[in-house]
């Protein structure tokens, strides 16, 4: 039987997949593996730690499912995502050289784990706030790529918790969708919708991720933000937020996913005729925002 010396186990586990098919599969492993061998050795995990461990990622996946994901969970507010997020954003740039007169794309953000596939696509204008807690507000802007050009025909995907806090997701099997939707840019590359003013949230806390963040000391909040995804023909898929600069936790959110690029002044009206012709009567907001999206390679 081999023997191996602590410092050499993680060896042991690389050599092993020599034979393994996929050449990139083969490297995230073995790094997988030299880094959480040196995790191990530099804590002096105690079997009863690792036992913990391995209990806290089985709670983590018996909490997931077809309207839940705590794993995602886990990885936002580790960091994880937000990080993922970044490299690829850099990759892409890198893989392309702009133009000297081109403009920065806009940013990237996490997904989150409340993104639901199959939302209904709306004319533009519409309200998708309809019977939701919240203060109105109206969305609208231009997307063009980073050249300034308008990009027609571009799917933008809206989703957003209402003002108690609460997504459509969360408010039990059989809710239905509400406060989200696919609307289509015009041939200006213009965009619009009716929603609510996002406010701030925590994110899922009854759970082992909810269990993890008390431990660290850390509150479980996310600065009010609306989630936005396009996708247009020619041109890299974005997501992205777009956060309240008025929201609490705007400097600390759970899931570090803020960027300074993505904060917008949600503009105070009082009641009266919006720019689309909407006549209100109580106060309304409006958030106006370009996106620009980086040509495909």
């Amino acid at each position: 039987m081999a023997e191996y010396a602590a410092q050499d186990l993680a060896q042991a586990v690389i050599d092993r997949m020599a034979d393994a098919p996929n050449p990139r599969f083969k490297e995230v492993m073995s790094a997988l593996v030299k880094h959480a061998h040196a995790f191990v050795r530099e804590v002096q995990l105690t079997p009863d730690e690792w036992m913990q461990g391995i209990q806290f990622l089985t709670q983590v996946g018996q909490m997931c499912d077809e309207k839940r994901q705590e794993f995602i969970l886990l990885s936002d507010t580790l960091g994880i995502s937000m990080l993922v997020v970044a490299i690829d954003q850099a990759r892409g740039a890198a893989a392309r050289t702009p133009a000297p007169d081109e403009q920065p794309p806009t940013e990237a953000t996490v997904l989150g784990p409340f993104y639901w596939e199959g939302a209904p696509e709306l004319a533009a204008g519409a309200d998708i706030a309809e019977g939701a807690a919240g203060e109105p507000a109206w969305y609208h802007g231009r997307v063009t790529d980073t050249a300034g050009r308008p990009v027609a025909n571009a799917a933008l995907d809206v989703w957003s918790g209402d003002a108690e806090g609460f997504y459509d997701l969360q408010k039990g099997a059989d809710a239905p969708m509400q406060l989200r939707a696919r609307f289509r840019t015009d041939a200006d590359g213009r965009y619009s919708f009716w929603s609510i003013k996002p406010t701030y949230y925590p994110v899922p806390a009854d759970g082992p991720v909810g269990k993890m963040l008390r431990g660290m000391g850390r509150h479980p909040n996310r600065p009010g933000h609306m989630h936005t995804m396009l996708q247009a023909e020619g041109h890299q898929t974005l997501v992205t937020h777009l956060f309240d600069a008025d929201s609490p936790y705007i400097d600390s959110d759970a899931v570090f996913g803020v960027r300074n690029s993505l904060i917008v002044d949600f503009g105070k009206h009082a009641p009266g005729t919006a720019p689309d012709g909407r006549v209100l009567n109580k106060t309304w907001y409006d958030c106006a925002y370009d996106f620009r999206l980086v040509p495909a390679a």
